[in-house]
């Protein structure tokens, strides 16, 4: 287990994971499941997204990351990519049933449509994958030694 590389791999989770909020955002495709904005309002801070990134980066990197150094056995011949997936899917799961609701957009999100599930559950599944991925990549590299590196 190593939490440092849980975190790389939550970053790097979470920068793919950005990338494609702000495509869709800039695409205008469901303009109204704005995750940060969500995040900041549940904060109080409506109007200041910059804090729901920071939460948002903050909740990838350091709780998910956290998750994948804790849970992932690659070493037990189990693929942290799969850990990864069933991490991004009970992240989901949160989300749909205690994030959404507070944010005031119902169990499931549903008062946004079937799409808001369907959306969420598309990206958690992508980010779990780059988690579970990255984070395999980290430790079977350090498990080979430095010469795996180069």
């Amino acid at each position: 287990m190593s939490i440092a590389k849980g975190f790389v791999a939550g970053l790097a989770a979470t920068a793919v994971l950005s990338v494609l909020m702000v495509m869709k955002q800039v695409m205008g495709i469901m303009p109204e499941l704005n995750l940060p904005k969500m995040i900041a309002g549940m904060m109080g801070a409506p109007d200041s997204p910059a804090i729901g990134w920071l939460v948002h980066v903050m909740i990838g990197v350091l709780g998910y990351g956290a998750a994948i150094a804790l849970v992932a056995r690659p070493a037990l011949g189990k693929s942290a990519v799969s850990t990864g997936l069933l991490i991004g899917f009970i992240g989901w799961i949160i989300m749909m049933v205690m994030l959404m609701p507070m944010a005031g957009a119902g169990f499931f999100g549903m008062n946004m449509g079937i799409m808001a599930p369907v959306m969420t559950l598309i990206l958690h599944l992508i980010f779990g994958a780059v988690l579970g991925w990255t984070y395999d990549r980290l430790t079977t590299a350090a498990a080979r030694g430095p010469a795996a590196v180069h």
